[in-house]
């Protein structure tokens, strides 16, 4: 798996209630939005071929989730990832097609007073994850394969396996589909530098226009024992995206724990942390 050469973007605050559990909602209170539902905003976590300090760094492993003897809490942030090919018009993106989609792990540091969103997302090598097991969209829009897909998320500590984040519907996203594309290159054309936010723009020029763009849309909620629960060195996080009308969550469950997620209609991420 090798994403060298594509730009890496995420969006804060498209599921509901996820940054409070995840004690950002304050970072936004500022942050105006057009409609109370859209997402806060968009945030670079990977800058091809730059000079941008941690940014310009490859974090992405399918395999390893390194905290690098940070000391702040970790937590895993279980998302959907898209894989979208995207087209220009002079210095404007006027097109992205998603063409895969596959779990993914925009793991983030809770760091108290960071100026802006990126700093908390990538702090080196095996920062974030993502499936080895990306999956080729039929179409994304409504009347689709992804109406049917689900996500949930795990944590193995010390033999005992937790549920981490609430089992959902992909669906369930505040922004979805043409909506969510929409909101996407207008947000990437026009979100200016204030507050948390960074000149996405700007970073595309740098880049040199990316053809290709990996964006994560939004972590989902977290379970009782996931808000509170930071990660160790030893754990391991699965997310597990996956076709409801052949499975539901329980089983699901059991296939975690027997480590047996190798089969169609499965797109998951296990990552041991170190």
């Amino acid at each position: 798996m090798n994403f060298k050469d594509v730009l890496g973007l995420g969006i804060a605050g498209n599921f509901a209630l996820h940054l409070d559990q995840a004690g950002e909602a304050e970072d936004f209170k500022d942050v105006k939005v057009d409609d109370e539902n859209a997402p806060k905003g968009i945030f670079p976590f990977y800058l091809p071929n730059t000079s941008k300090g941690t940014l310009s760094e490859y974090p992405l492993s399918s395999e390893i989730q390194a905290l690098h003897d940070v000391d702040e809490n970790i937590q895993a942030e279980p998302e959907l990832a898209l894989l979208c090919e995207m087209s220009y018009m002079d210095t404007k993106v006027v097109g992205i097609k998603p063409t895969h989609f596959g779990a993914y792990n925009d793991c983030s540091i809770r760091r108290k007073g960071a100026k802006k969103i990126s700093e908390k997302k990538n702090w080196g090598m095996h920062t974030k994850g993502l499936s080895e097991h990306l999956i080729a969209l039929d179409k994304f829009e409504e009347g689709g394969m992804l109406d049917k897909w689900r996500i949930s998320s795990f944590l193995r500590r010390n033999g005992d396996v937790y549920r981490y984040g609430e089992d959902v519907e992909v669906s369930g996203y505040s922004y979805f589909y043409k909506e969510l594309l929409d909101w996407i290159q207008d947000k990437i054309n026009t979100q200016e530098e204030s507050g948390p936010l960074e000149d996405i723009a700007s970073y595309l020029k740098e880049c040199d226009y990316p053809k290709k763009m990996l964006i994560s849309i939004g972590a989902t909620r977290y379970t009782s024992y996931g808000e509170k629960t930071f990660l160790q060195k030893g754990d391991e996080v699965y997310v597990v995206l996956y076709d409801n009308d052949k499975y539901c969550k329980n089983p699901i469950l059991c296939k975690v724990v027997a480590d047996k997620l190798d089969e169609e209609g499965i797109s998951y991420l296990h990552q041991k942390v170190h």
